[in-house]
C-alpha cells in the first residue's frame, strides 16, 4: 500500500466531509464519482454492493466510506477514510454549534436553515439517481426500480417492503 494512496483517500474524504450537507447519503454521487469514475477503485456493481451493505449495517450509513477505504487500503485504508470523513465535520460542527445556538432567533439563521433543507433533499435525490444507475444493469432491473419509485411516491407502503420484494425477486434468480 502506497502512502500516496492513503493520502489521496484522506484528502478526498476530508474535503468531501465538509460539503456533505445532509450527511453521507447526500454525498453519494460525489463518492461514486471519486471511487468509480475518477480513481477507479471500484466498479459500479462493487459500489452498489458496498452501499447496500452500509445501509443494512447497524449504525451510521457513513460506513460506505469505511468499506471503500478497506477495499483500497485494508484496515489502515478503512481507518484513514473513516477519520477523514468524520473528523473535519466533527471539529467544524463543534465550533459552529456554539455560535449557532447563540443566534437561534436571528433572521439570517432561520434563512440559512430553511435554505439547507431543499439543498439536502436535492443531494439525497441525486444520490438515489446515481445508485439506481449503478444498480440497474439491464431493462428488468430498471423496471423494478421504476415500479418501486412509483409505488413509494403514490402510496403509503413502506419502501422496506418493496426492497424486500425486490431482494426476493433477485434471490430467485429472475433478475
Amino acid at each position: 500500500m502506497k502512502d500516496n494512496t492513503l493520502l489521496t483517500l484522506f484528502t478526498y474524504f476530508a474535503l468531501l466531509s465538509l460539503f456533505a450537507v445532509g450527511g453521507a447519503n447526500a454525498a453519494i454521487p460525489e463518492i461514486h464519482r471519486i471511487a468509480v469514475d475518477a480513481m477507479h477503485w471500484l466498479n459500479d456493481k462493487q459500489f452498489a454492493d458496498m452501499f447496500a451493505i452500509s445501509q443494512l449495517s447497524p449504525g451510521p450509513n457513513v460506513i460506505i466510506v469505511t468499506l471503500i477505504g478497506y477495499h483500497v487500503g485494508g484496515f489502515l485504508g478503512a481507518a484513514v477514510a473513516t477519520v477523514a470523513m468524520c473528523g473535519p465535520t466533527c471539529v467544524l460542527a463543534y465550533f459552529v454549534a456554539k455560535v449557532w445556538d447563540r443566534f437561534k432567533d436571528a433572521r439570517w439563521r432561520i434563512a440559512v436553515q430553511s435554505g439547507l433543507v431543499p439543498v439536502s433533499l436535492g443531494l439525497i435525490g441525486a444520490s438515489g439517481f446515481v445508485l439506481a444507475g449503478a444498480a440497474d444493469h439491464n431493462v428488468y432491473d430498471a423496471i423494478v426500480t421504476a415500479v418501486t419509485v412509483l409505488i413509494v411516491f403514490s402510496t403509503r407502503i413502506s419502501p422496506l417492503w418493496l426492497f424486500l420484494a425486490a431482494g426476493l425477486v433477485g434471490l430467485t434468480g429472475w433478475l
